[in-house]
């Protein structure tokens, strides 16, 4: 079981960027990026079911990101409009097997950087 995380890079305050996360090896319940700054909690950034309807959203960064799940091509992706300085971190995917269980299997992050 892999998964495979990219899109990261350097953009300006303001501007847009599109992680994606392909999964191989089994498909999830659930798949979700978390990002953790220095000196801080690990931090759900938004996660998402097998349904559109099922996203969720960490409060900092509602209404300016959106997660979304292409199940036949098993990824995952997370587009980060309106990027602050303080989304500056490193990006993780993460997946679940089951619905009521635990973020499982987790991979490797990517950096994303915001500059003013």
């Amino acid at each position: 079981v892999q998964l495979q995380a990219s899109g990261g890079g350097l953009v300006q305050a303001g501007g847009s960027l599109r992680l994606s996360c392909a999964a191989s090896g089994r498909t999830f319940s659930s798949m979700g990026w978390f990002r953790q700054a220095p000196g801080k909690e690990r931090e759900l950034v938004a996660s998402i079911g097998r349904s559109e309807g099922s996203a969720y959203y960490g409060d900092s960064v509602k209404g300016r990101f959106t997660i979304s799940r292409d199940n036949a091509k098993n990824t995952v992706y997370l587009q980060m409009n309106s990027l602050k300085p303080e989304d500056t971190t490193v990006y993780y995917c993460a997946a679940k097997g089951h619905v009521f269980g635990t973020y499982d299997y987790w991979g490797q992050g990517t950096l994303v950087t915001v500059s003013s």
